[in-house]
């Protein structure tokens, strides 16, 4: 061994907390050293005479001492031993247990700068109790807005999800929550740590569920940004609804909600001190761990508005990162005229130095895109009209928002906490006159009392838990004067009414649950719709000219009857229909949509009249399931591989596949006893005997 590459192996070793975490979550290249533990730990032999060598080239006791301490620890670790066994397959053995333990492993984005979580992430450790798996451990971590304790959960998340049979870090409660999303949290949680998708149709279901689940099974729950007991009850109500040595870690801002809930112990995130304010802000702003030279003193005034609150110093150091002075001074005269204590006012700087398209892709994805899939949400904001690349590149830049490791779109509290703000101001008195409508009885005032105006682009109705039997009252003029509306989305409220006299032409985004109209407007044309989506709606008949829709769905709606030519709509992708009980006859035209990539027909159990022909050059999806009253079913020029398991029509009296080149394996003829004619043509890749019929 050189001396160079030793003094590389110890100066790593040397700055590693030793344990079997810190090895599990080192992250850079691994180099395999073969090495008597004897000899490490006591300097002796070859290696002994190597570390001499170097001791006496560097001339540093400082470091050798920390060096000598270093090599110590890692001798005590325990470890493989060679022996007499062959080496190549000794190695071959290691990199099957790094596999072991790295493989299928998701690891969660931290922080880019992790200036100050290293120590508070060791003091979490502290109150986990890891050493003991005797125990069932609640660990309460609160803090106010911004102060990090998301980062530093998932730190901790990353470090010991190993340890554990299953693992679940379920983010944002508080605001899934709103939604009436706490059946799909408590989803997420079974699925992510049983590896398993199970129906909870309501929260004491999933209760019941959890606990009967997990009862035996060491895990790792980590219950991101809680803010009101139930969502406790609902998805970790007691400790023994999981085994022995499980960890459950709650992060919020109510150390109250803390006290009630009888967590083991408390951890309080405090604030950056201003060495560490001082060093994360440089960062940001000068991708280095101090300020450059001139700007130390404008870098020390920027501490005193960041209070050292991690998001606000990562904040305003992206916005003022390559920046000249002048621009510094004249951004520190605008924090003067803020009143102490006003962090919103601070960030709202970095909103103000966004141009209109950004200041736009913002406010959307505030009200109504955060935590949805980034590439849904770009053709979104294209079909709007506005530059999404461009703009949310901007927007990560200046850390106003960021992308999960889902790929989703993910907007700090305060942050979206801001943009609400700063629609609310358009118009304090007047919600109708504002851009982007979300609290609720703002939404009931302007829908029963016809208040909306032109100025309204956006709506999404989120009720609270409980509420949602709360009817609103709409009129046939509800949307009468929202011209420009591009927006509404609509999630467990209940609407009386039966028909609208308008619904805006804009309209990108119709997103509508217990949607009361029969049909839609005569002059809705929908020429820019391009996501539509109605769940238990009552309507009838879907017909329209939506030549750029690229999704349509509709589930359990038991009204519906007819889907009507969709020829107009060229650009339709994905078509999903659902327990649509009723619905019986699906036009021709669905079997000429060249776009058409997933057919999704599932439950649609009197379906009787099938398009005769399906020509449908790009679909790689098609799902049939329990169609027992189809007679005819023809599929020609398909992209199509199989039809699935599901596609079981028992008064099938023709089947016919045409010019299907990616077609393997057709249908199970056993589940059509009253198949009387089978054509088969031009299909070279169906393999030979695919299907039997008794």
């Amino acid at each position: 061994m050189s001396t160079s590459s030793m003094a590389f192996e110890l100066e790593a070793s040397s700055s590693l907390s030793f344990s079997s975490s810190s090895i599990r979550n080192w992250t850079h290249d691994v180099f395999l050293s073969f090495r008597d533990p004897s000899e490490v730990r006591h300097q002796k032999g070859s290696f002994g005479e190597a570390f001499a060598k170097l001791r006496y080239k560097l001339k540093d006791e400082v470091k050798v001492t920390k060096w000598e301490a270093a090599l110590e620890k890692v001798a005590n670790l325990s470890g493989l031993e060679l022996g007499d066994r062959n080496e190549s397959k000794f190695i071959q053995d290691i990199i099957k247990w790094v596999d072991s333990i790295m493989v299928n492993r998701t690891f969660l984005k931290v922080a880019k700068y992790p200036v100050g979580i290293e120590s508070r992430v060791r003091d979490i450790f502290q109150h986990l109790s890891m050493g003991r798996n005797d125990i069932i451990c609640m660990v309460g971590i609160f803090g106010t807005g911004g102060i990090g304790k998301t980062t530093i959960s998932k730190e901790v998340y990353n470090r010991i999800s190993y340890q554990f049979e299953g693992s679940c870090f379920l983010k944002n409660i508080r605001e899934t929550s709103k939604a009436g999303g706490l059946i799909q949290l408590q989803k997420t949680l079974l699925y992510e740590i049983l590896g398993i998708s199970l129906e909870c149709h309501d929260t004491e279901k999933g209760i019941n569920v959890i606990r009967h689940r997990l009862c035996f099974k060491r895990v790792l729950l980590i219950l991101d940004d809680v803010d009101d007991l139930v969502q406790l009850e609902t998805l970790a109500g007691a400790r023994d609804w999981f085994g022995s040595g499980s960890r459950i870690i709650i992060t919020t801002r109510d150390q109250h909600l803390l006290n009630i809930s009888k967590v083991d112990s408390k951890y309080e995130v405090k604030r950056l001190d201003h060495n560490e304010a001082l060093e994360l802000f440089s960062w940001h702003a000068f991708e280095e761990d101090k300020p450059m030279e001139d700007y130390v003193e404008l870098s020390k005034h920027v501490m005193q508005y960041a209070e050292g609150l991690p998001l606000v110093l990562t904040v305003l150091g992206s916005d003022l990162r390559g920046q000249n002075i002048n621009y510094w001074r004249s951004t520190l005269d605008k924090y003067k005229r803020i009143p102490s204590k006003n962090i919103q006012k601070v960030l709202c700087i970095s909103y103000d130095g966004l141009d209109d398209n950004e200041k736009e892709i913002f406010l959307d994805i505030a009200f109504f895109y955060n935590g949805q899939y980034l590439n849904h949400v770009v053709k979104i904001l294209d079909s709007c009209g506005f530059s999404p690349e461009n703009g949310i590149k901007r927007l990560i830049d200046k850390c106003l928002i960021t992308i999960t490791t889902y790929n989703t779109l993910w907007m700090h509290d305060l942050l979206l906490d801001m943009g609400r703000e700063i629609v609310r101001k358009e118009s304090p008195k007047e919600p109708g006159a504002r851009s982007r409508l979300w609290f609720h009885e703002d939404i009931r005032h302007v829908l029963e009392e016809n208040t909306g105006t032109s100025n309204v682009e956006g709506i999404e109705v989120i009720l609270p838990e409980g509420d949602d039997h709360d009817m609103i009252r709409l009129s046939p003029k509800s949307f009468a004067k929202m011209k420009r509306l591009r927006i509404f989305k609509s999630h467990g409220a209940y609407f009386s009414g039966r028909s609208l006299d308008y619904l805006s032409n804009e309209l990108r985004v119709l997103d509508w649950s217990n949607c009361p109209l029969q049909s839609l407007p005569s002059n809705f044309r929908g020429e820019k719709l391009f996501d539509f989506k109605l769940y238990r709606g009552r309507i009838q008949e879907i017909s329209g000219q939506f030549k750029n829709l690229t999704r349509m769905r509709f589930f359990e709606c038991t009204f519906l009857t007819k889907i009507s030519n969709l020829s107009s709509c060229s650009s339709l992708k994905e078509l999903d229909i659902m327990d649509c009980e009723n619905l019986v006859e699906v036009h021709d035209s669905v079997g000429f949509l060249d776009k058409l990539a997933r057919l999704h027909l599932y439950q649609c159990s009197n379906m009787k009249s099938f398009p005769r022909r399906l020509k449908l050059r790009s679909l790689e999806v098609l799902t049939l399931f329990n169609w027992k009253n189809l007679i005819v079913f023809r599929m020609r020029y398909s992209m199509i591989k199989e039809l699935g398991d599901g596609f079981n029509p028992k008064n099938l009296t023709t089947m016919a596949f045409k010019h299907c080149s990616y077609l393997t394996e057709i249908p199970n003829l056993s589940s059509t006893p009253n198949l009387k004619e089978l054509t088969v043509k031009c299909c070279y890749r169906l393999v030979k005997n695919s299907s039997k019929k008794p």
